[in-house]
C-alpha cells in the first residue's frame, strides 16, 4: 500500500483540512514520512520513545497516534525529542497524527465511539472549543452506578465519580481527554451526567454547585477508543494488519 494514497484517504476521511480549532502543535496529518510503502499499521494514543520502539518491534511502517511528535511544542531535536525521531526513522516508520479531527469524527471519533460502547444514543453536540463543537450528548436510561460499571468495563479502568447529579441518569455528555473545564457547558446544555478524562481541582466545585454527575475516567483511557476504531477502519478498507500499542499513563 502506498503511503501517499493512505495519507490522502486519512486526510479526507478525518476532514483534516477543515479543522481550525486545534492548537498549532497538533499538526494534524502526516508528521514523518517513510520510504513510501505501508504493510502494517500500529496505533497508539501518544507518540513517545516507548511507542516508537514498540512500533519497530511490531514491524509496523505506519504509526497512527492521537498526540503527535510536536504535542509538547517546538523543541530542539536533542535528548528525548531526538530519540523519538531517530526511532521512527531507523525503523522506517511513518507517523500520522489526528487530534481534534479524531475526537470529533462522527464514526470513529473518541466521543462518538465511547458513546456507542456505552449504549448511549447520540442526539447531538454540545460544548465549544475555540468556537467549534467539541462534545456529543445522548440518552441512556439507568443509574449512575450502572453507568460507572459500564465505563470501567469498556475502558478497563475504574472512573472517579463526582456524584452531584441525579442517581438515575438520562442525558449524558462526553468529551474525552482533558474536558473538566466544560462542566458548566454540560450543565447549560441540560445534561445531568458528564463523562470526560480529567479535570483540574476547581472543577469539583463546578460539578457540586451545578448539580451534575461527573465521571473522570482517565485522559489516556478515554482516548484509546477512537484510535483503535480508526485503525480498525483503515485495516478493513485497505486489508492491512494492525496492532494497538498500549502505553498507559494512569492519568
Amino acid at each position: 500500500m502506498r503511503l501517499d494514497t493512505l495519507v490522502t484517504y486519512l486526510d479526507q476521511y478525518l476532514r483534516v483540512a477543515e479543522e481550525t480549532a486545534d492548537p498549532p502543535e497538533a499538526l494534524n496529518g502526516l508528521q514523518v514520512s517513510n520510504s513510501g510503502d505501508v504493510t502494517r499499521i500500529a496505533a497508539a494514543v501518544d507518540l513517545c520513545a516507548a511507542t516508537a520502539k514498540m512500533a519497530a518491534e511490531q514491524r509496523a511502517d505506519l504509526l497512527v497516534v492521537h498526540h503527535g511528535l510536536f504535542w509538547g511544542g517546538l523543541r530542539p531535536l536533542v535528548g528525548p525529542a531526538y530519540q523519538r525521531v531517530a526511532a521512527l526513522m531507523q525503523g522506517n516508520i511513518a507517523l500520522y497524527a489526528a487530534h481534534l479531527p479524531l475526537d470529533r469524527h462522527p464514526d470513529v471519533g473518541n466521543n462518538s465511539e465511547l458513546a456507542r460502547m456505552l449504549g448511549i444514543t447520540v442526539r447531538g453536540e454540545f460544548g465549544a472549543y475555540h468556537g467549534a463543537p467539541i462534545g456529543v450528548w445522548g440518552e441512556r436510561a439507568g443509574t449512575r452506578d450502572e453507568l460507572g460499571r459500564a465505563l470501567a468495563k469498556v475502558l478497563g479502568a475504574t472512573p472517579r465519580l463526582l456524584p452531584f447529579g441525579p442517581e438515575r441518569v438520562q442525558r449524558v455528555g462526553i468529551v474525552t481527554g482533558a474536558g473538566g473545564a466544560l462542566i458548566p457547558q454540560a450543565a447549560a446544555a441540560g445534561l445531568d451526567t458528564y463523562i470526560t478524562g480529567e479535570g483540574q481541582h476547581w472543577t469539583f466545585f463546578d460539578a457540586e454547585e451545578l448539580h451534575v454527575n461527573v465521571f473522570y475516567a482517565g485522559h489516556y483511557a478515554t482516548e484509546t477508543v477512537g484510535i483503535k476504531a480508526l485503525a480498525e477502519h483503515v485495516s478493513r478498507k485497505f486489508d492491512l494488519p494492525w496492532v494497538f500499542l498500549d502505553h498507559p499513563t494512569g492519568l
